[in-house]
């Protein structure tokens, strides 16, 4: 897995905890941790769906 990969999921995983925490306190500011953790796990799974394009291409090109 990329590196990059491995930070957005880092923050993903944390927003997901802000947004509980926020929810949970009564806090309407947890929809905008819900959109980060969507908008950070979209680019986890791009980055990770890019590296494995590239080793393919690698592999059979």
């Amino acid at each position: 897995m990329p590196r990059i990969a491995l930070y957005t999921l880092v923050v993903c995983v944390l927003a997901v905890a802000a947004a509980v925490v926020s929810f949970a306190q009564g806090s309407w500011l947890g929809i905008v941790w819900v959109l980060l953790a969507g908008l950070t796990s979209n680019m986890t799974w791009y980055y990770v769906k890019r590296e494995r394009t590239v080793r393919s291409r690698s592999v059979t090109g």
